[in-house]
């Protein structure tokens, strides 16, 4: 009984420990939030939600406390008061014109799937906007003026209940001392103090905004009275969301403090992170004085900065048609991707493999971590196909995907500028005694997030995108080793409801399990474990008894299933996940039988079908197949 007790209350404070009911960050840690979008922490502590390395192209951002906020003591109570307070700064590139806003956001999960960047704030899109179900609570710094929504103005906060029309919404700004109003300008590019706070007894939302040398004004800008209990579950994400839209627009936030039932402690402003400086520098004393000693010195070297310049442009020359121009956003300088990694110096070298090098780089202009792939290019055919493919591709976003971000050509050769992921491919991980073992969760938790990034291809985006290049090598895994799919260059792309007419793996090599001196396909052992009722002896030997077997026996089982002989009788990436996160239970499999064997199967046998474009383009010097962030097997 003693025992029984000190496990319950183990489990209690595990429970406990899982939910958050307070934090404080005075400065952000990379690796502190969740993240995704353009959302990201710079070396200062500054979390920005918003960079300009891609122009006239739509972004948004997602910024959320890692763990989940216990609102409610049971599903069927009401919400307890909270209180939050933060410090944010807008700063477009064009004063006169700016990204949608960012949002403070209380949601049932993070990263907000299927939202959409623009008007709708990286919050909702246009068929769930409103919707009861979607339970959202978000204060809103909007900066534009959606006449879809009823906004009031361009610059104004209001407060949105699961939709994007304000239930309540005034012009930004503060009440000073004796009560007069002074107005504030979002994109001023200041920092502001921002004070949401909900009274669960009263059921009131007061919203307050003041510069941040200001104390809290005793009157809030916003106080609606309006009970929560609908809109917010148990068990909640707290953050922010930003749209960009097709301004170059930088979102910061300097700090932020949380607590349910009480009030959140006070920032400590003298610790936050500095904004980037603005604004012209002050004239050199030395130019002031000795200005015709400048002019004399400028004149002189003249034809020095000349024969310079001209041998920088030779140097940085790139490829450039006409038909490029238009994808501008997408195209990157040489300049900048040569300074970003040091002249493509031996240093920043990620890895080799296939026909070309990958480079680790940090963009000039906005600090982000790139990866830079230099591969062959002397055929110029199918160039303009397979770059039109390079856009489309560019255009994925999801948490499990390995975001494109770009490209440039120069002389005889092509550059794929990717998300730099710290923790490289999966496959160093797995193979040739790696110096660290994942352990089970974050094996599963790969697996799944490698499937939510199929259906995303499969099902979320606007075509249907099929990889036919899914390997170790071809996973990368970020700062938290969340799996990523990445190496889109034997991609296909068609339209939903389009007949895809291939089944076929379009490269690689068999998977082979070598034991006891003989190699046997890896499926095949596999499915003779499982014949013989021992299926969990396929297990990796490096994870001991550190497992799940539930979790383990799902996946081989799933594995074997996937991996059938005939395409009909494989399951759906739809339901691959539903089985994967115990949605639905999976079937038996012993209406199988000895056909799942794949020692001569054509899937193998037969790489490729014909070539897409992306092939076309490389055909006379082989092809891209080889991992283009992690520099081959």
């Amino acid at each position: 009984m003693f025992v029984n007790i000190l496990v319950l209350v183990s489990l209690l404070a595990v429970l406990a420990y899982a939910r958050a009911t307070s934090f404080l960050y005075n400065r952000f840690a990379i690796g502190e939030l969740s993240l995704d979008g353009m959302a990201w922490v710079n070396p200062h502590g500054l979390l920005s939600m918003g960079y300009d390395v891609r122009q006239n192209m739509e972004n948004m951002g997602h910024a959320f406390h890692p763990k989940p906020v216990q609102f409610k003591n049971s599903p069927n109570r009401s919400v307890s008061s909270f209180s939050a307070t933060f410090v944010f700064a807008i700063r477009p590139r064009d004063r006169t014109l700016s990204g949608h806003g960012i949002v403070f956001v209380v949601t049932p999960q993070r990263g907000l799937p299927g939202s959409l960047p623009s008007q709708y704030l990286g919050m909702f899109n246009k068929t769930n906007n409103g919707n009861a179900t979607n339970h959202v609570f978000g204060v809103e710094f909007d900066t534009t003026q959606g006449s879809e929504f009823q906004d009031i103005d361009s610059n104004h906060v209001g407060i949105n209940l699961n939709g994007l029309k304000s239930a309540m919404s005034a012009p930004a700004g503060y009440y000073a001392d004796g009560g007069k109003f002074k107005n504030l300008t979002l994109i001023s590019g200041k920092a502001m103090q921002a004070w949401v706070d909900y009274d669960g007894t009263e059921k009131k939302i007061n919203v307050t905004l003041a510069p941040i040398k200001v104390q809290k004004p005793d009157t809030p800008l916003l106080s609606l009275t309006r009970d929560l209990t609908s809109v917010i579950n148990e068990d909640m994400y707290v953050g922010f969301s930003s749209s960009a839209g097709w301004v170059q627009t930088s979102y910061y936030v300097l700090g932020w403090s949380f607590r349910v039932n009480g009030k959140a402690e006070a920032l400590a402003l003298s610790r936050l992170p500095k904004l980037p400086q603005i604004g012209k520098k002050d004239m050199s004393k030395v130019l002031t004085i000795g200005l015709p000693w400048v002019v004399l010195f400028l004149i002189s070297i003249l034809i020095l900065s000349v024969i310079y310049v001209m041998r920088r442009k030779r140097k940085f020359a790139e490829v450039l048609e006409d038909w490029e121009r238009d994808y501008g956003p997408h195209r990157f300088k040489y300049k900048d991707l040569y300074i970003a990694t040091k002249g493509f110096r031996e240093q920043e070298l990620l890895g080799t493999g296939g026909f070309g090098r990958v480079y680790r780089g940090n963009l000039p202009t906005s600090n982000i971590e790139i990866a830079v792939k230099r591969v062959s290019h002397e055929s110029r055919q199918g160039m303009r196909e397979f770059i039109a493919e390079i856009i489309s591709i560019g255009r994925l976003r999801h948490r499990n995907i390995v975001s494109l971000l770009g490209y440039c050509r120069r002389k005889g050769e092509l550059l794929l500028v990717y998300d730099y992921m710290s923790n490289g491919s999966l496959d160093k991980y797995l193979y040739n005694q790696p110096k660290i073992t994942l352990n089970w969760r974050q094996r599963f938790r790969v697996i799944k997030g490698v499937a939510s990034g199929l259906l995303y291809l499969h099902e979320g985006w606007e075509q249907v995108v099929i990889h036919r290049d899914i390997k170790a090598s071809n996973i990368l895994l970020d700062a938290d080793l969340n799996g990523r799919l990445g190496d889109f260059g034997l991609a296909r792309l068609y339209n939903h409801g389009a007949d895809p007419q291939t089944t076929h793996v379009a490269c690689g090599r068999r998977p082979i399990q070598n034991r006891d001196a003989e190699d046997m396909i890896l499926v095949d052992w596999v499915f003779s474990c499982w014949d013989r009722g021992a299926i969990l002896e396929a297990r990796d030997p490096k994870l001991g008894a550190e497992f799940v077997e539930e979790e383990m026996e799902l996946v081989l089982k799933l594995g074997l299933m996937c991996s059938h002989p005939e395409p009909l009788m494989r399951p759906s990436i739809r339901q691959v996940l539903h089985y994967l996160e115990g949605d639905i239970p999976m079937p038996e499999l012993s209406s199988i039988g000895s056909r799942l064997t794949f020692g001569h199967h054509e899937g193998f046998d037969d790489l490729a079908m014909s070539p897409s474009s992306m092939e076309k383009a490389f055909q006379q010097s082989s092809s891209v197949v080889e991992s283009l962030l992690s520099g081959g097997r």
